[in-house]
């Protein structure tokens, strides 16, 4: 149910649109105390304390509404006092200004001073507004797209003060914005708990889906089958008459394990198609989505080349993912940070690929996995992956009840996904339709509590 205003006027801003005949519209730099500190340089390392005189606030402390001071590095009180512009006060709203623009947080609760390290404004209210209806109106998409339209930088984002400060927005009575925030508070509220049930539906979907494939691939489809000691770790007993092979075993005469272009360069408009370690998701294996790099480039590398079938492997960064190549990407190559995997002519393809995807692989390589900020596997571990291999009709049977059982699950998953969307969608347009006022919060309440009275009076 939506309830408008009785009345509009022309805002004069494009973003607004109408507004309450009673709204006026002004800028932040006419409302607000607008600071940060002053120069790019924060504070250096040794500077950041577990305790101190003074709490800072870094761009890492914006986890929720309110700023949860117990997270908080602290400065001592020569540098507390090197900037009085930016010391805190209860009431404060903080908002991100590099990197990643326009985090929001609330100052509360202070139980001694606080302040401001590099790239983050801190916005005061000078009479105009409360703090609570800001943060709505800065939560809205409609600045969303302010940022995106005013920040600068070209690798690493900024909103500047002399932009940020020209910022436009509506101020309904306080009385009204007490009203909106409060409204807001609650409704979003409702949104965000639907959105966290939906996220921990699509993780408890993931584990299951994980838990079918590695039990599958494991275990076997038989429950009553003997069972032997594998000798590795994580795969524990397997299928007694199976047997456990490294993975390099189960390729194709001449088509090794092995990674592909080191130095892939520009993408190029002509060109051979090559797989990225980010492209190893199904959406991603086509022609129209891939980059390219020159024929000379490409050349070197001709022995990763990629055939129908083969199964890619991401080895850096998110290493696990693993996916069949489809026909259209016949003679397509690889990068460094992609593994090809040509099974042998007499395995089935789909059930590898399952196993590749399966715990117990993965964990035998994560172990292994090497590098600090981007994590690695190298071929020599891929290669020696303990396999259990089943035989050929269990395979089929394997794969077939594998396509089922995760089409199923892939289906509820695209489903919470979906639902995930939607309820965000719904918030995004609640916030602008609040704090533009094309809905009377207020009106909207009492007919609310109209309808629960009957419906309470039915009951």
């Amino acid at each position: 149910m939506t309830i408008a205003y009785p009345s509009y006027r022309p805002s004069k801003v494009e973003w607004l649109g109408a507004l309450p005949e009673h709204w006026s519209v002004r800028r932040i730099k006419e409302t607000s105390y607008l600071k940060a500190r002053v120069g790019w340089k924060g504070l250096t390392s040794d500077e950041f304390m577990d305790s101190g005189f003074a709490y800072l606030v870094t761009g890492t402390d914006f986890r929720a509404k309110f700023i949860d001071w117990s997270d908080c590095y602290c400065v001592d009180r020569d540098r507390y006092d090197d900037d009085p512009f930016i010391q805190l006060e209860n009431g404060d709203l903080l908002i991100t200004k590099d990197g990643t623009i326009g985090k929001l947080a609330i100052v509360t609760k202070l139980e001694k001073p606080a302040c401001l390290n590099s790239g983050i404004f801190v916005v005061r209210p000078i009479k105009a507004y409360i703090t609570s209806y800001l943060y709505w109106v800065l939560s809205s998409p409609n600045f969303t797209h302010f940022c995106d339209l005013g920040s600068y930088g070209s690798t690493i984002q900024h909103l500047y003060q002399n932009v940020f400060e020209n910022f436009s927005f509506p101020i309904p009575p306080i009385k009204e914005q007490v009203a909106i925030a409060a409204f807001l508070d609650r409704e979003t509220g409702k949104i965000d708990a639907l959105v966290e049930d939906q996220k921990r539906l699509v993780e408890l979907l993931k584990e299951k889906r994980q838990a079918v494939i590695s039990h599958s691939v494991t275990k076997g489809l038989n429950p009553n089958v003997p069972m032997k000691a594998s000798g590795v770790e994580w795969l524990g007993d397997v299928p007694e008459h199976w047997d456990v092979s490294p993975l390099m075993r189960l390729t194709a005469d001449g088509r090794n394990i092995m990674y592909g272009i080191v130095l892939p360069g520009p993408n190029v408009d002509e060109g051979v198609p090559i797989v990225k370690g980010g492209d190893v998701r199904p959406h991603r294996l086509t022609l129209d989505l891939l980059n390219r790099t020159t024929a000379e480039i490409e050349a070197p590398f001709a022995r990763a080349r990629l055939r129908p079938k083969d199964i890619v492997y991401s080895i850096r960064g998110s290493i696990g993912d693993a996916e069949l190549v489809p026909d259209e990407l016949l003679d397509a190559n690889i990068t460094q940070d992609v593994a090809r995997v040509s099974p042998r002519p007499d395995l089935n393809c789909r059930w590898l690929l399952y196993a590749l995807k399966s715990i117990a692989i993965f964990v035998q390589l994560e172990q292994r996995s090497l590098g600090a900020a981007v994590r690695g596997i190298n071929i020599f571990d891929l290669k020696r992956a303990r396999v259990p291999l089943p035989t050929p009709s269990e395979q089929d049977e394997i794969a077939t009840f594998l396509d089922r059982q995760t089409l199923t699950i892939d289906g509820l998953l695209s489903e919470a996904s979906s639902a995930i969307d939607l309820l965000t969608e719904r918030r995004a347009a609640l916030i602008s339709a609040a704090v533009t006022g094309k809905i009377d919060v207020r009106r909207l309440e009492e007919v609310e509590l109209k309808l629960n009275a009957k419906e309470a009076a039915f009951a």
